[in-house]
């Protein structure tokens, strides 16, 4: 009798401690995304949020979109790991600028570094949105229950210590628990909105505002949209590596036969995720002090995520960090290194041409 894989999962130790560490830091995330922070009036928050919703006012439900409802609460995970994201994208771009910082990046010491850059570098991002953030707070009748300097000194240093925290979870689900933890933590605050946007809809087929069949043809479209992204992201192109008898040390080890596995779509998800939060950026800061600002005010509408300016924006990034993230996960030339090196050839092209 074949054994159910979900009981199989927690009859080894390790991995039924990794499932249930995972499972209880992303219990800690959600319990973070409905605290608020100090001195808010969460009641006059949520009449102004309901006071929106007839507006249009896209900006708010797509920062809450990625935060995973945590803006709206404005709760200490109202950043959420964004602003992370942001930093490695633009470390990740030093690292193609600056030769140096790319040479320290290959050593071990200089890895650390790099990391510690890139934390120091989060904390000047998030408070420079949680300065536009509270900013913004300020401008909501009511919202603010203590004096304005100590609610945007609270505010800011609390919001940036959450963002930080989270940025811990995530690398304590990746070292001891299951899959990225950045991934999760993203995944984990989209889904989070899942059962409201579910019951939402009910409701408005229940009220014949929906045609039921339009959402069952949504359904099934939506259905087939994952199939083909599973199908094109399993995808890949090998090509055959031939290796000869060599001698390492005094060991011989015998001809292999291999191959590199190349994927369609090697950067997977990457490319969304991070031209959704360098726009992520400049929206929390153009929300946040535009109305005193007219230009950035401006911006702010000009970059409404509904408009056909965002979009466009928006569909470039994810192109280009697509090319970006491509090149610098699968580099040709060290591929070719590599295989040279230890003493590999491709059948079909001859070895000093690799």
């Amino acid at each position: 009798m074949a054994t159910n894989p979900l009981v199989g999962i927690f009859r080894v130790k390790e991995l039924r401690e990794r499932v249930i560490f995972t499972m209880l830091m992303l219990v800690v995330f959600r319990l973070g995304a409905v605290l608020p922070i100090p001195g808010i009036n969460v009641n006059a928050l949520k009449a102004y949020f309901l006071s929106q919703q007839n507006t249009g006012n896209a900006i708010i439900d797509y920062l809450d979109f990625f935060a995973g409802g945590a803006f709206t609460n404005f709760s200490v995970f109202m950043l959420g790991i964004m602003p992370y994201i942001s930093m490695s994208i633009i470390m990740q771009l030093f690292l193609i600028i600056f030769p140096s910082l790319k040479k320290l990046s290959e050593e071990e010491g200089g890895r650390k570094k790099i990391q510690s850059y890139q934390r120091m570098g989060t904390v000047v991002i998030c408070l420079i949105q949680s300065y536009a953030v509270t900013v913004w707070a300020d401008r909501i009748p009511n919202a603010v229950t203590i004096s304005r300097l100590s609610y945007t000194f609270i505010a800011m240093v609390t919001v940036t210590t959450g963002t930080m925290f989270l940025m811990w979870i995530g690398e304590q689900i990746t070292k001891r628990g299951i899959g990225n933890g950045i991934s999760l933590l993203i995944f984990a605050g989209i889904v989070a909105r899942l059962p409201q946007a579910v019951w939402e809809l009910v409701t408005k087929v229940k009220n014949r505002e929906l045609n039921p069949v339009f959402v069952i043809v949504v359904f099934v479209m939506f259905a087939a949209v994952v199939a083909l992204v599973v199908f094109e992201q399993q995808g890949q192109r090998k090509i055959p590596v031939n290796y000869a008898k060599r001698v390492v040390g005094r060991k011989m080890y015998g001809a292999q036969n291999t191959y590199i596995p190349f994927k369609i779509n090697p950067s997977g998800v990457i490319p969304v995720i991070f031209a959704s939060s360098l726009l992520t950026f400049p929206l929390q800061i153009a929300s946040g002090i535009g109305a005193n600002v007219k230009w950035l005010a401006d911006f702010s509408r000009w970059l409404n995520p509904h408009g056909v300016a965002y979009n466009i924006l928006y569909t470039l990034l994810i192109i280009f960090f697509a090319y970006f993230y491509t090149q610098v996960s699968l580099n040709p030339i060290e591929i070719a290194k590599n295989i040279r090196e230890n003493g590999g050839s491709i059948p079909g092209i001859r070895t000093d041409k690799i």
